[in-house]
């Protein structure tokens, strides 16, 4: 599986749960850390780790496990390193406190291409 297509799943699972604002960046030439950030928040503790284990869940069943796992324990920010592909899920507090989007500004912002849609108040 490319990294490309890790970030994609990665970002699909963390949409599965319900994550709002979820962003792929694209760190490919800039960084050695990751070929992509897959940033997305829950609501709730209980929300994030959930994400957090549907990321993790998806990328298992095809073939990628993460190398290292952090904040599970909290759930304000979890961290899950996929070698190439590293997801982030936050508290909203907390994304703006680190504001990972701002520390790779040039970096090319990607929007999942999978959009979740409401269904409609009656």
């Amino acid at each position: 599986m490319t990294p490309l297509q890790l970030s994609r799943l990665v970002a699909d699972a963390a949409l599965d749960r319900k994550a709002r604002n979820v962003v792929r960046i694209d760190l490919r030439g800039r960084t050695t850390l990751a070929d992509f950030f897959v940033i997305g928040e829950g609501d709730t503790d209980r929300q994030v780790r959930a994400i957090a284990e549907s990321m993790l869940e998806a990328a298992g069943a095809a073939g990628s496990h993460a190398l290292s796992r952090a904040g599970l324990d909290e759930g304000s920010w979890i961290c899950l390193d996929f070698d190439s592909v590293i997801g982030h899920v936050f508290l909203p507090g907390e994304r703006a406190y680190y504001d990972l989007e701002g520390l790779w500004g040039p970096a090319r912002r990607v929007r999942p291409r999978r959009l979740v849609v409401a269904a409609p108040t009656p």
